[in-house]
């Protein structure tokens, strides 16, 4: 929400997804959007709009494909990578088909036709609880919105290669392959009103290196071409007007910034010790082959969480054995002795493929989803599981059931896995016949009989937005009740500790891949409360090892007996704050 402030100043805060600091005059994008008209056409334009909707999809796969050429040679492949999701979208067969049949039952223009279907794939993905999937939609109204441009003959492109001095962008979303042409030396930063963190606009922004804020709401109709705004990129402001004093302000914190960084490069190649001699492990999580590249620049221990769910998503079928077991060979093989935990296909709830015809639940979260969804499409988790034993050959592969509620969902797990083994015996196929096979621990049934589970499963890996979310009955998208959403709850504290307690009794591993593993408030109550590993995305590896190396194991312990003795998650986060703080000042200093 827009705050007012003295002299003018007007602020708005939304979601900071790159950091920095930047000012000047802004340049307020129009929103695009395409005027789609339904028109009644005759049997016999049925095949004529059929063929302007094939020649759009190639004319839009071309367009990005240069698109994609360009960002390899100016800032990378990995970063071009994020165009494969688009030139899917223009692949699949099932939103093509559908498009298609529609012009062919309804008698309908294509533009039509093909708006109507992609908004319906969109809306389903807006709908999705797992962000990065609920991200996606975005990248499929970006590539909508070329192929209506060409379907309609307009100019789909704001002209924004060529800018004549340096500005700030204001729009209401800019898509990937908007910021993709974003001229760097021009460009000091830009705000939207749509977003969130795991945005492929967002991964563009800190790949180019330019401040950026996201969830702004409204800005892009408050503000006005011309106007000179302050973008804070760290927390999530856009400032008009800014005052002398706010200006001075964030020169110091542009200078501690600097400072900072100078002593993450530091602890970039040290180990994440405490200072009394604890050692925690810390790994990377991934959705895909082209992460690897971050998780070598982070100096990271290994891959905690391998999501496998990007391989599934935007196509008709699920992918091969052999495509599948390529993709998690790469990653073994690039990381080797490194472990990969690849966590087994998390679909379901409302993230099927679209090839399943599945019907509507009432609860979707309660429902037919991850390990229950494998269970019973046989024929796609067995696929998974012999591409992840070949895998295993390559590297220190290890795997993980999610969504695991107790001790009959493991064993019928562990018989398919046994089974593709023999299968690959028979075949003389290699693999690692020791491959560990752990478990998630994101339902509290499953913490309530862990006790059992440790005696048959390596190691635990908790999924804390999950066992959050399921223990204290919250949506955290539900802005009504999002306020309930509390990581420090007592009961889910004492969750953790049930777990840890469980695993330690059976020299089982735990791990956290949660949000909480990356948030430096929570790092020591995490660490006090027992676990061996935290598991997060690359872009926070450094600042958690930064921390680390600043804490005592002692001061975590006593915090950690703090709070399971504390009825108020307020107090306890309290607690938690002055700890990581005091541990690690310099790590905070960007916080307004």
């Amino acid at each position: 929400m827009a705050q007012r402030a003295n002299k003018g100043e007007k602020v708005f805060r939304g979601i900071p997804v790159s950091a920095g600091v930047c000012r000047g005059k802004i340049i307020v994008l129009d929103k695009a959007s395409h005027s789609i008209e339904q028109t009644a056409i005759a049997d016999s334009d049925i095949s004529v709009e059929i063929g302007r909707l094939q020649k759009s999809l190639t004319d839009t796969r071309h367009q990005l494909q240069e698109v994609q050429h360009r960002i390899a040679e100016s800032i990378g492949a990995e970063e071009a990578r994020i165009f494969d999701a688009h030139l899917m979208v223009l692949e699949d067969p099932a939103l093509i088909d559908e498009a298609v049949r529609v012009i062919q039952t309804e008698k309908t223009n294509a533009a039509h036709a093909f708006h109507t279907v992609a908004e319906r794939y969109a809306k389903a993905l807006d709908k999705v609880e797992d962000e990065f999937l609920r991200e996606r939609a975005s990248d499929m109204r970006d590539v909508t919105g070329r192929v209506l441009a060409h379907l309609l003959g307009q100019q789909n492109d704001v002209d924004i290669r060529h800018l004549s001095e340096p500005c700030i962008l204001i729009a209401h979303d800019l898509t990937p392959s908007k910021t993709a042409l974003l001229d760097r030396t021009h460009v000091l930063g830009f705000a939207t009103d749509i977003g969130s963190r795991t945005s492929h606009t967002a991964i563009m922004a800190r790949s180019l290196h330019i401040p950026a804020v996201v969830g702004l709401k409204t800005v892009s109709n408050e503000l006005e071409s011309g106007d000179y705004v302050l973008v804070d990129g760290f927390n999530g402001m856009v400032i008009l007007n800014p005052t002398e004093q706010t200006l001075f302000e964030y020169g110091q914190l542009v200078r501690k910034q600097v400072s900072l960084e100078e002593k993450l490069r530091e602890v970039l190649d040290q180990p994440a010790v405490t200072l009394d001699g604890h050692r925690v492990t810390l790994s990377a999580n991934i959705e895909q082959a082209a992460d690897t590249e971050s998780v070598l620049n982070t100096r990271a221990d290994g891959v905690g969480l391998f999501r496998t769910e990007y391989l599934f998503i935007n196509r008709d079928s699920p992918p091969s054995e052999d495509e599948q077991f390529e993709a998690y060979r790469k990653v073994a093989a690039a990381l080797k002795p490194h472990p990969v935990v690849i966590r087994t296909l998390d679909l379901g709830g409302d993230k099927f493929l679209s090839s399943l015809h599945v019907p509507t639940e009432m609860n979707p979260f309660l429902g037919w989803r991850a390990i229950r969804f494998c269970l019973q499409q046989t024929d796609v988790f067995t696929a998974q599981l012999r591409a992840i034993l070949r895998a295993s050959a390559e590297g220190n592969v290890k795997m993980m059931y999610p969504m695991i509620s107790g001790l009959d969902e493991l064993h019928q797990a562990n018989a398919l896995l046994n089974r593709c083994k023999d299968e690959l015996r028979e075949r003389n196929i290699p693999f690692d016949d020791k491959l560990e096979a752990g478990v998630m621990i994101e339902i509290p049934s499953a913490v309530l009989v862990a006790d059992a589970l440790a005696k048959r499963a390596p190691f635990f890996s908790i999924g804390t937005n999950d066992l959050i979310q399921y223990t204290l009955a919250v949506d955290r998208m539900n802005e009504k009740i999002a306020h309930l959403y509390e990581p420090t709850h007592p009961a889910i504290l004492r969750l953790i500790k049930q777990t840890v307690d469980a695993a330690r009794v059976h020299n089982v591993w735990v791990s956290v891949c949660g949000e909480m593993a990356g948030d430096p408030l929570l790092v020591p109550l995490l660490i006090g409360l027992g676990v061996d590993e935290l598991s997060v995305t690359p872009p926070f590896l450094t600042q958690i090892k930064f921390l680390i190396r600043r804490l005592k194991l002692s001061e975590t312990k006593a915090l950690a007996e703090f709070a399971l003795n504390c009825e108020s998650p307020a107090e306890i986060l309290s607690r938690c704050q002055a700890v990581a703080m005091s541990a690690a000042p310099s790590l905070f200093d960007t916080q307004k």
